[in-house]
């Protein structure tokens, strides 16, 4: 009879889950339940600042609304804008990270001294002369407009790792058949490097967040409609610090953020420890 071996699992194995079920509870908590859950708007200003009870889990905000409706429906921006902002980023690193590297020539020494201009300008205070300039009217623009901020660092590290991908043996079997550059780069290389690419689009998002809600405490985008960065923006504004029971709207929303960013970067901490063969050893 054959023995059966099962596979002792990693520790990343064994964290991934955990991590990947939070991120995957957030996103339908902002995704999903507005669909079912109807967005309380209206004003009430006898019930400004109440403590968490049954009728508020969270309390209640400036103008008496419920603080829990507000983080259901305020994630569902600044996830979207995260997500696309870490999509247009990566995608703009691989393939001209990769093309550079693979081509070579001048092709690689103009992409690589754009980087390196990049890479030496200050982000923070150019997203906001440019956010301040542009004024984004909408969620959309500013994902753009941070994916074009973030790319630089990610591009240098993906021609990194395809200089020395490059000179494989498959990639020089698919050169030596004329395959044609496309099919090198996102058939033959990119494949061996999704991990990689997976761990640092979940990095990219933990940044694209923490920038747009910076930019919108400073009320550089529109402060319409519902958001975790415009309930501070708006706590800010109406001095809810010098409330004693408005620390709950406060938090709640800083609470939000933290708990989506520790997911996250939990999650990519845990991919890398099942995907890097060194840590797979040590688990």
């Amino acid at each position: 009879m054959s023995a059966i071996v099962l596979a002792r699992p990693t520790l990343g194995q064994r964290l991934a889950g955990p991590w990947f079920s939070a991120v995957e509870f957030l996103r339908l908590l902002s995704h999903v339940a507005p669909l079912f859950v109807p967005f309380q708007n209206d004003p009430s200003l006898g019930d400004i600042y109440l403590t968490p009870s049954l009728a508020h889990p969270l309390g209640t905000d400036f103008q008496g609304r419920d603080v829990l409706n507000q983080i259901v429906f305020g994630g569902r921006d600044i996830l979207t804008v995260a997500i696309l902002a870490a999509f247009v980023s990566t995608v703009i690193a691989i393939t001209f990270g990769s093309i550079a590297a693979t081509v070579g020539g001048k092709v690689d020494s103009v992409v690589l001294a754009i980087t390196d201009v990049t890479l030496t300008l200050p982000k923070l205070i150019l997203l906001i002369a440019v956010a301040a300039i542009l004024r984004p009217t909408s969620f959309i623009f500013l994902a753009v407009l941070l994916g074009l901020l973030q790319w630089s660092s990610l591009l240098r590290q993906v021609r990194a790792q395809v200089l020395s991908l490059k000179e494989r043996d498959y990639v020089e079997a698919a050169r030596s058949l004329d395959l044609g550059l496309f099919h090198i780069v996102f058939r033959e290389i990119l494949p061996t490097m999704r991990s990689y690419i997976a761990i640092h689009f979940i990095l990219a998002m933990t940044e694209a967040m923490y920038a747009q809600v910076f930019i919108v405490i400073l009320g550089l985008v529109p402060v319409s409609g519902s958001n975790w960065g415009i309930m501070l923006y708006f706590a800010q504004g109406q001095g809810a610090l010098f409330f004693r029971d408005s620390i709950w709207y406060i938090l709640s929303p800083i609470l939000a953020i933290s708990l989506v960013q520790l997911s996250l970067t939990s999650f990519a901490s845990a991919l890398e420890d099942i995907f890097n063969p060194r840590l797979r050893g040590s688990a």
